[in-house]
């Protein structure tokens, strides 16, 4: 019985094709734009995740200003008047669970090379051993070409990999480059990271940046977590030692610290507010394709009115006639 059914559907798609095929592709478009959509909100996620596992889901950071305070630029944190202190990276260092911190300055520079000069953000780090075997594994600092900041290293420096794009020529090893009009050997061309600031950065050791930036504290701090400690708690924990020792209030902090999974987490749900519209756009299309086979199928039993009429006058039950009507639209939808 079901086969007759099938046949009977077949001929009628077969007789009315073009509206067939136009049903099909309704369909088509919509499922196409929904899977899409959500592959294209996934394949994000990943990449999102990817990217916050190279930074490294372990990592706290500590900047100076308040929760509240907007990072109005990318140059936000070099050109904050409040740094961090020798005091904060020791009460930083202190908190259990934090098994390595240290402090990174930022300042925004004059870089000359050759003949042009550019504004360009300058990062002045520890060049001391267990630093050096830390920063080398953050993205960030991870040097591609050349060697790596050493202890003993001055007027030394490590450039972005864009810089280049910056000054329109290639900056080679060995090169001279000039910040703030003090003259700096390139020895190492770091890593694209993918994130313009990195990429166009200068990196100098750190006693190096103090001298002449006239600046003793820190940008910021960033700290790795030890095995088996959870990172959300730990940076409770920072929290609360920085406001012991900074002597502010809860909710009063002149400080915030962040972690890399907080901020995975805020792409996450700004990403899922957006995979949420997405989808609902491509739902009105898979909507307007389901809306199509029902405009088919209702003209398509308009047009076979007289055909019914043959079938009944034969002992065909209603159940018969939608059974038909339904694998039809179910065949359109399937194909789709």
């Amino acid at each position: 019985m079901f086969l007759d059914y099938l046949e009977i559907a077949i001929k009628g798609m077969k007789h009315r094709k073009l509206r067939s095929y136009l049903t099909i592709i309704g369909i088509f478009i919509g499922v196409t734009a929904v899977v899409t959509l959500i592959s294209l909100g996934q394949g994000l996620q990943v990449f999102i995740d990817e990217q916050f596992k190279k930074v490294g889901g372990d990592r706290i950071l500590v900047f100076p200003g308040g929760k509240g305070e907007a990072m109005s630029s990318k140059f936000s944190f070099a050109l904050a008047a409040s740094k961090l202190t020798d005091s904060d990276l020791k009460a930083f260092r202190s908190v259990r669970g934090i098994s390595y911190g240290t402090g990174i300055l930022v300042s925004l520079a004059r870089i000359a090379v050759k003949d042009k000069t550019k504004p360009s953000l300058v990062f002045g780090i520890p060049t001391d051993k267990e630093s050096r075997n830390y920063l080398k594994e953050v993205d960030w600092f991870a040097v591609e070409k050349g060697r790596y900041l050493k202890e003993g290293d001055r007027f030394k420096a490590i450039v972005g990999k864009k810089t280049k794009d910056k000054f329109g020529e290639e900056i080679k090893i060995g090169d001279k480059i000039y910040i703030n009009g003090y003259c700096f050997e390139v020895v190492g061309i770091g890593k694209e990271t993918g994130h313009p600031m990195h990429d166009r950065k200068v990196t100098i050791p750190l006693k190096t940046a103090r001298e002449i930036f006239k600046e003793s504290g820190y940008s910021f701090l960033v700290g790795r977590v030890e095995k088996g400690f959870e990172v959300d708690n730990v940076a409770k924990k920072v929290e609360e030692k920085l406001r012991r020792r900074r002597g502010v209030k809860k909710g009063e902090e002149d400080f915030r610290v962040e972690t890399s999974q907080n901020v995975v987490e805020t792409f996450r749900n700004v990403l899922l507010m957006v995979q949420i519209v997405l989808v609902g756009i491509a739902a009105i299309s898979l909507f307007v394709g389901g809306v199509g086979i029902m405009n088919t199928m209702y003209t398509s039993v308009l047009e076979r009115t007289r055909e019914i009429g043959v079938m009944k006058a034969v002992g065909a039950k209603n159940r018969d006639v939608l059974m038909i009507f339904l694998i039809e639209s179910g065949i359109l939808g399937l194909i789709g």
